[in-house]
Order: structure tokens, then sequence, then C-alpha cells
């Protein structure tokens, strides 16, 4: 395993990470089972866990500081705040009030005294960014976290946090967390950019594309929309929606391709983000210990020119093809009444 210098922390972090999101009842709820996955990620050489609050509602946290009890110093251990921990007003969001909480609770559920990379997992537009910024200074100082960053950000608030940082004397986030992979390219026109600009450590998430890069989903051929990620999200994995015709032909040519360098789909996936200058490490996750081999079996696979200007043929370059899953989407395209004037005064005359 290779690693990479996490931004400007001087953190080494392994090029591949180890993601905890498929740990606890939303995935495989069989602690010892999840123990043993993190116990042989550790082992071939993966030295940088990603885990969130919210995953599971705190019970991947909980695995994960099992995973440790002993080797917590050799880990660059890494959790997420933002979404909504329970019922009630003001258990979520990016406030000093609620991150001051979070970040307590965090650090009980996983069983330590500090996190290396303590990441915002979305943006809030509630709380001004200062604000944020400001408690995670705080946070720095007091040694409860060593370095802290954000996750799933557009590039432009990026760019205000930056601003807002120096303009403040605060601490900036030193990463970004975005998804990205061979059919969710978007991030290559302005947040990989711009994170290189600032000195961001880039961590990827989602490299599958929510599976629909697994090699099960395949063009031509029925598809179980009851099960998996499919019952979740339909509509982005049902053939017959028109919509989705160019998924599956860019699958069945990566297929194509993967199987002329000799290897999987997932393979080349996995491949596919590191490759990028301006990422350090590619988030794993993993359900089951087979899926962590698999995944792992390609780790030496190097993408040279040619194969790289064979994926922009099949996926130009800065598209999207796939929406990924749980990505942030800014108010401004989500509700329809900031993009609506009142009735009476639509028209120019």
């Amino acid at each position: 395993m290779r690693y990479r210098v996490l931004g400007g922390t001087g953190i080494e972090v392994s090029v591949h990470a180890l993601g905890t999101m498929m740990f606890g009842a939303v995935g495989n709820p069989d602690h010892d089972e999840c123990v043993r996955i993190i116990h042989a990620a550790l082992d071939r050489g993966i030295n940088l866990v990603d885990t969130a609050d919210m995953y599971s509602a705190g019970e991947s946290e909980v695995i994960v500081g099992k995973a440790l009890r002993g080797r917590r110093d050799d880990v660059v251990l890494a959790t997420k705040v933002h979404f909504p921990m329970g019922e009630g007003r003001n258990r979520g969001g990016n406030s000093r009030r609620w991150i001051m909480r979070a970040v307590e609770d965090s650090l009980r559920r996983l069983g330590t005294d500090w996190i290396d990379l303590y990441q915002v997992h979305r943006p809030d537009h509630t709380t001004d960014v200062e604000e944020t910024l400001g408690v995670l200074t705080d946070l720095v100082r007091a040694g409860t976290i060593r370095a802290f960053g954000c996750s799933t950000f557009p590039a432009e608030e990026i760019v205000e946090a930056q601003h807002v940082a120096e303009r403040r004397a605060l601490g900036r986030f030193r990463t970004e967390q975005p998804p990205y992979s061979l059919l969710a390219r978007g991030i290559e026109a302005d947040v990989l950019p711009v994170s290189q600009r600032y000195g961001m450590g880039v961590l990827t998430w989602s490299p599958l594309a929510s599976g629909f890069l697994s090699g099960r989903f395949r063009d031509g051929q029925p598809v179980d929309l009851s099960s998996g990620r499919a019952a979740l999200t339909p509509a982005r994995f049902d053939p017959a929606i028109p919509g989705n015709a160019a998924k599956y032909r860019a699958v069945e040519d990566l297929l194509a391709l993967a199987g002329q360098l000799g290897h999987t789909l997932p393979e080349l996936a996995v491949a596919f983000p590191a490759a990028h200058p301006a990422v350090t490490s590619v988030i794993i996750g993993p359900r089951t210990m087979e899926q962590l081999d698999g995944l792992l079996a390609g780790a030496a696979l190097t993408l040279d020119d040619a194969t790289l200007d064979r994926i922009d043929e099949i996926v130009p370059p800065g598209t999207d093809l796939y929406a990924p899953d749980g990505a942030w989407r800014p108010p401004a395209l989500t509700d329809p009444a900031r993009r609506r004037r009142p009735t009476a005064e639509r028209a120019a005359a």
C-alpha cells in the first residue's frame, strides 16, 4: 500500500481508505465480523479509517472503537458531523452548540481521546461558516481534533470558507470528501481544481457509484429493483427509464476495458480516482470480507495514459452520468420558492 500526505497536515494516509458506512444496522449488523474486516484492512496496509456519527445512528463509530482498541496510535481516524442524531431541535447541523455536543458523543462511541480528522458532512445554510470554523479551530487548539475538513461541499462554498478563515484568522478546511467515480466526474471541473488551489487533501467516496459499477448491472439484462441499492433509488437503476441508457452503455464499455486489462470492473473503478493528481485517498466501503478482498485485489493496478484516454472516450472528463446517492444539492435547486417570484410579479408588463 502506498501513502500520500493529507493536504498540508503532514499526516500520511494510505491511498485506499476504509469507509465504514456499511458497518452496523444499515449494512452488516455483526459487530465481530465488522471488527475482523477492519483488522484485515489494517493488516493490508490501510491506515485511514473513515466513519460518521450518523452511520447506523452511531453504531458504526462503536464498531470502529472496538476494532481500534490496542491499535489506535497506528490509525488515522476520521469521522463526521452534521446530520440529525435523534429527535428534537438543535440535534444536527454545523452550529457551535451542536458540534461541541456531537464531538463529545463521537469520542465516547469511538473510545478515544482525539480524532485525527473531523469533517463537516454537508453544508448548512442556517449557520454562518465563520461560526463553524470558529468552533473547529477551538477544538484543534484544545487537542480534541488534529485537523478538520468538509465533505460534499460545492466549489464555491469551499472558496468562501477559505476566504473567511483567512480574514478571521481561523483554522481552515484541510480536506474535502467528494463523490467521484467513472460515472460521476463532475467534480473534475471545479471541486478538484479548487482543492488543489488551496492545498487540500481529497478523500473520494462511492468509487462504485452506489453499486452501479459492481458488475451486477448489465445492459439488456433484467434488474432486480426490489433489493439492495436499487430498491432504495429504483429510478437510478431502472433500465426502462430512457435517462439510464447512457449509464448502462458506459458500464458495458467499461466492463470490456477492464477485461482487456485482466481486471474486474470494481478493480478498475477503484483505481480510477487514485490516478487524479488532486486525490489523496479513495474510500472503499465493503460490507463483507469478500467485498474487501475483491476491492483490494486491484490495489497495484496502474492505469496508463492509453487506458485513461479510453475512459475519457467512454465518459468525457467533467461529465456526470450518475448523480451520486447522498450528494448535496443547494437549496436554490431543491426549493422551488427560491427560483420563482410571486405569481403577480412574474410578468414583464
